[in-house]
């Protein structure tokens, strides 16, 4: 069997990956919703957080060794995947482990990405992995990490980059790569003002994912080299990627569904539009993060809540949801929520009219004669700042 067309991929390869989850973001552009979390702890489609599909995409696949590096506001990541994902076995060689910034290389904190792998290196050689795989912890998307390991293997390659093919217009925040027709990489350039089209579809730009594949002593070697580099960000995107090109096998993987070939679902909601739209996008009738899929599940810890209430059944004060999700301990009562998903314990009284509407979990809506919750152009997100 070809492992790169398989729909699942655990073996040898998988087994001595070890994955490195850069989960420190601040999630700035992301206000309120990151007041008090890191980006990666954000709540997501409606029971989730957004650390938990990376940490999915790794069990789903069979890497069982997995750091979870931490930086910036990071308490309410730690208690949720203490939580949540402490359930591998020790015993057997298998992990998720919490590793926080401790200046291991000096008096400063992470200064880039690739900083951030380097002052972790006693954990690479520690383990001993045959390969390390290098993934952003703030990024929606459902993926077998195995078929990507088997693609740089195949190649002979020394960094193996996971790439999608954007709109150009959006490409500026995004790495950018040129290709050849075998995949491997000709150019690499970090949130380019004109990005390079992609031959033949001048209107999509090849962008990195932030999913890289290394072998270990591969990466030991270039990290080492770039530290040393006084003139360097420290970074994969600005640094490692572009400089390894003329000098290494550098490849792009193309993020494709195995079976189908198509394009499969990636996003980045760095942005409130952003993550208004990834969210809202699941009440669809078939939505293109299947959430629904028990071949690949979303792993996550949630509270033991009752389930979702809708009481009233008196003319114009019925509780009604239609074309929404709507998620455990949440009570509808006497009102009307369409399109919209709700977050866990989210509370609409009577006389409430929801459209088009993200609830964050635990906000209540009340009826406001003045202020009625009507969402057709702008975001509507229900804040709280709770972890």
């Amino acid at each position: 069997m070809n492992p790169r067309k398989s729909g699942r991929f655990v073996s040898r390869l998988t087994r001595s990956t070890m994955a490195m989850i850069m989960a420190g973001g601040r999630g700035s552009r992301l206000h309120d919703l990151t007041e008090v979390r890191a980006k990666p702890a954000t709540p997501f489609a409606g029971k989730f957080r957004i650390i938990d599909f990376p940490l999915s995409n790794c069990v789903n696949s069979g890497i069982r060794q997995v750091f979870v590096l931490t930086q910036y506001k990071a308490q309410s990541l730690i208690q949720h995947i203490h939580r949540g994902w402490g359930y591998l076995r020790g015993e057997f060689g298998e992990f998720i482990q919490i590793v926080p910034a401790q200046q291991q290389m000096g008096e400063h904190w992470y200064m880039g990405t690739a900083d951030c792998i380097y002052q972790n290196l006693n954990l690479i050689r520690e383990h001993s992995p045959e390969h390390v795989l290098i993934l952003a912890g703030d990024h929606i998307y459902k993926m077998d990490y195995g078929p990507m390991i088997a693609f740089h293997m195949e190649n002979k390659a020394d960094i193996t980059v996971g790439v999608i093919q954007v709109p150009l217009h959006e490409a500026t925040s995004f790495g950018v790569m040129t290709i050849d027709e075998k995949h491997r990489v000709k150019r690499f350039d970090e949130k380019p003002v004109n990005p390079q089209p992609v031959p033949g579809n001048p209107e999509t730009a090849m962008a990195s994912m932030g999913i890289y594949v290394f072998s270990r002593e591969f990466l030991i070697d270039i990290l080492e080299q770039d530290a040393c580099n006084s003139e360097s960000d420290h970074d994969f995107g600005n640094n490692i990627i572009p400089e390894s090109i003329e000098k290494h096998r550098v490849f792009a993987y193309p993020f494709h569904d195995v079976k189908t070939r198509a394009q499969s679902y990636w996003r980045d909601v760095g942005t409130i539009d952003a993550y208004f739209r990834a969210n809202l996008e699941l009440v669809y009738v078939h939505p293109e993060l299947n959430l629904y899929d028990s071949d690949w599940p979303i792993w996550t810890y949630q509270e033991q809540l009752p389930p979702a209430k809708f009481v009233l059944d008196d003319s114009g004060r019925i509780g009604m949801a239609t074309n929404s999700m709507v998620s455990g301990g949440c009570i509808v009562s006497g009102a009307y929520v369409r399109q919209s998903l709700l977050f866990s314990s989210v509370t609409v009284d009577e006389g409430s009219e929801v459209i088009q509407a993200v609830l964050l979990p635990q906000v209540k809506i009340a009826w406001c004669w003045s202020a009625r919750i009507c969402c057709k152009r702008w975001p509507c997100l229900g804040f709280n700042r709770s972890v």
